[in-house]
């Protein structure tokens, strides 16, 4: 008999939404970037939301797997795009700001085919990834139009996608320990 496994989601989401947030209030314009969003990036953002898609792996979810690997992923290239350069690496100057709108808006696109993909999962899950679309998409237009009101309009809009995820990482971690809806996420009610 299988032993039950634990819901990876919540590590998962609070590895996303907690370095979305602490980057979006640097892009809001209140921090510079420094050494605690690196870290965050690597370590909780990276390295957590990876092993969380293993362990959607293990339990069978396709949807789980692809997300937090892939946004785990994101989080240690965008490190790497930041530290890279000052390592003397072959051509390892900083990448053209209209270079990495391409690379936010392919992450965009990613993120609304799963958008699509959350359809059928509760309201929550659905926000965290409408709004996380729009924020690749804003911060792509920043770096493509260079303009400071849409990097403080991501900035902000990133925050309210960041705390998105974190309520719902905290709403699957308390509603599972109390057996019971603490906090609502908006359940689909399967017909």
């Amino acid at each position: 008999m299988d032993a039950k496994l634990a819901n990876p989601a919540p590590l998962g989401l609070m590895g996303f939404g907690m370095t979305t947030v602490l980057l979006n209030i640097h892009n809001a314009g209140f921090f510079p970037v420094s050494a605690m969003i690196l870290a965050m990036g690597i370590f909780y953002g990276g390295i957590a939301q990876v092993i969380a898609g293993i362990m959607e792996f293990r339990k069978g979810n396709t949807f789980g797997t692809t997300a937090f690997t892939s946004y785990g992923l994101f989080w240690l290239s965008l490190v790497a795009i930041w530290v890279i350069p000052g390592t003397n690496a072959p051509n390892g100057g900083a990448t053209p700001a209209p270079f990495m709108g391409f690379y936010l808006a392919m992450w965009g696109l990613f993120t609304f085919f799963m958008w699509i993909g959350t359809f059928k999962k509760n309201r929550a899950i659905q926000f965290v990834f409408l709004s996380l679309t729009v924020l690749f998409f804003l911060l792509a237009a920043h770096d493509w139009l260079g303009s400071p009101a849409v990097g403080r309009l991501a900035g902000f809009e990133g925050i309210v996608c960041g705390l998105s995820a974190v309520y719902l990482a905290m709403a699957e971690v308390l509603n599972e320990a109390k057996g019971r809806i603490v906090l609502p996420i908006g359940e689909i009610t399967k017909a």
